[in-house]
């Protein structure tokens, strides 16, 4: 396999094997009497690629569940798009509150204030205020000064976030939600959701985060590569998705900074970047929970972090210290080739 991947693209030829990128092609998979077909589809949402393929033996069948995925991506953007001026999410940090929400949207930031309970608010959607102090500083080619990171700390607080499917409503001035860490993971469950009712059964998405059903074309559990938190071209591990979602959270992803010390994985409590993980992967039973603890357990560190992962039934983390050590739980879905690696 080709080293120039790009990451997502590295991963999902991993999971995919030769012959991946095709629209269409015959599988060595069988189900029952029946020989499946793959489908692939290629699209953009939340601001990233988006790959979906499944397979199955019908075309028609499988072109209606790409379709109602798709459906469902659009949807998710709409209402959770930072860069939509006219989303929920946009229109509730805009006027600090928003009537009758879309379901998708309670339920995502409910998710996210349990998320937050559970970690001692280190995950923290009204993280936005920091962010965008963080963004705008670096593009002056400078670091926030203690002061203007102070200011921004205090519009963030998760508690004063309410939810109810009647009304959002943000509770102090100036404060602003973003959904970067799990909306990706939350629009993958509603494309899974959406495959699984078109009856499809063997299936790959990756929004930014992967999440899988069945198996792939060899029979084989559908396997993906976790990225090198030093290294482009490179990847820590293989793993073998098992039914679960994988999400990673990275300090390389985003930087605001010639080097790893300031990046877009903000603690809320101090204001500064993370320190103590490089990467940290999850694997969870749904997307929106592994997107979301992957932040979590890397601002928490690897202690905590580790420690709230094994408190949840159905998770396991693999993390890179900043030290380039691993540390893994014992149920992390590590390749059968590569156990004796990691």
């Amino acid at each position: 396999m080709a080293m120039s991947l790009t990451r997502r693209r590295f991963c999902l030829s991993l999971a995919l094997g030769a012959g991946g990128a095709a629209c269409y092609g015959l599988a060595r998979l069988r189900s029952g009497r029946r020989e499946l077909l793959s489908y692939s589809q290629t699209s953009t949402a939340l601001g990233t690629k988006v790959e979906v393929t499944a397979l199955h033996s019908s075309q028609t069948q499988a072109a209606e569940g790409m379709k109602a995925a798709f459906a469902e991506l659009e949807q998710v953007e709409e209402v959770m798009s930072l860069y939509r001026p006219h989303s929920q999410l946009c229109r509730l940090n805009r006027e600090g509150l928003l009537r009758q929400p879309h379901p998708y949207l309670v339920e995502v930031l409910t998710a996210a204030q349990e998320l937050a309970e559970k970690s001692s608010g280190k995950f923290d959607v009204t993280v936005q205020p920091l962010w965008k102090l963080h963004e705008s500083a670096a593009k002056q080619n400078r670091s926030p000064s203690a002061a203007e990171i102070a200011l921004a700390v205090q519009m963030v607080d998760w508690q004063k976030l309410s939810v109810s499917k009647d009304l959002i409503r943000l509770q102090r001035p100036s404060m602003a939600v973003t959904l970067n860490g799990i909306a990706q993971g939350y629009a993958a469950d509603r494309a899974k959701a959406a495959l699984q009712s078109h009856g499809v059964e063997h299936a790959l998405i990756n929004t930014g985060e992967l999440t899988s059903l069945g198996r792939k074309s060899c029979g084989q559990p559908w396997r993906v590569g976790i990225q090198h938190p030093r290294q482009d071209d490179a990847y820590i591990a293989l793993a073998d998705l098992d039914g679960r979602c994988l999400a990673t959270s990275g300090d390389y992803a985003t930087t605001f900074g010639n080097d790893h010390n300031r990046h877009h994985i903000l603690d809320p409590d101090t204001g500064t970047s993370a320190a103590g993980f490089a990467s940290v992967s999850i694997a969870s039973p749904s997307g929106h929970l592994a997107d979301g603890l992957s932040t979590a357990a890397f601002v928490l560190g690897p202690v905590e972090g580790e420690r709230l992962v094994k408190q949840l039934p159905g998770v396991d983390l693999l993390g890179v210290l900043q030290n380039g050590r691993l540390l893994r739980t014992a149920g992390f879905p590590i390749s059968r080739d590569e156990e004796a690696g990691v």
